[in-house]
């Protein structure tokens, strides 16, 4: 039997960070508790992402305001010991990279009462993106999965060519659908 030793939480925290920076995959966002305003879902991660306020205004500063446009998008995190609760440093998470960036990004933000500082977030070296004929064969051409690959393609920097495929299959299969019912009904 080996001995862990996990906090039983549904959320991510910066005990999670002792090893270093970890990468995420943005995989929407929801409102959260009285405690923190909104619970990111992770993909690669069971627990949710409850970013402070000042973590939250710098990823509106980054990727802006519509939370849509974060899913797909990704973010390098890590642990930063010298987060404070009150007088006591409890550590907490930050952000180090994220991915849409072209350049760095300086934001200025609140770190106790009445005292800012400027942190520079990375852009985020992401692996090369996958064809768009790749992610049309891994929906097996089902239409939610087409509709679900449309809305992720356009908010990741695909073209309008790579986007008028998606749909143009979506619509073939669309149509093709009442015929296949028709022939059903027949047998």
């Amino acid at each position: 039997m080996r001995i862990t030793a996990e906090p039983r939480s549904d959320q991510i925290n910066y005990e999670d960070f002792l090893a270093g920076p970890r990468v995420y995959t943005i995989g929407g966002v929801r409102v959260g508790t009285a405690e923190q305003k909104y619970d990111i879902q992770l993909q690669e991660e069971q627990r949710v992402w409850r970013p402070p306020l000042t973590v939250l205004r710098t990823l509106i500063a980054c990727w802006g305001d519509d939370a849509t446009v974060w899913q797909g998008r990704q973010v390098e995190l890590y642990g930063d010991p010298s987060i404070r609760f009150g007088k006591e440093a409890v550590g907490g998470i930050r952000i180090k990279a994220l991915s849409h960036l072209d350049e760095p990004k300086t934001v200025t933000v609140t770190v106790a009462r009445g005292k800012r500082q400027k942190i520079t977030i990375q852009p985020l070296q992401t692996a090369q993106r996958q064809s768009i004929d790749e992610l049309i064969e891994q929906t097996d051409g089902e239409l939610d999965k087409l509709r679900q690959l449309y809305t992720w393609a356009q908010n990741n920097g695909y073209s309008p060519d790579e986007l008028q495929k998606i749909a143009t299959l979506a619509e073939s299969i669309q149509a093709a659908q009442p015929q296949q019912e028709e022939l059903g009904d027949q047998q």
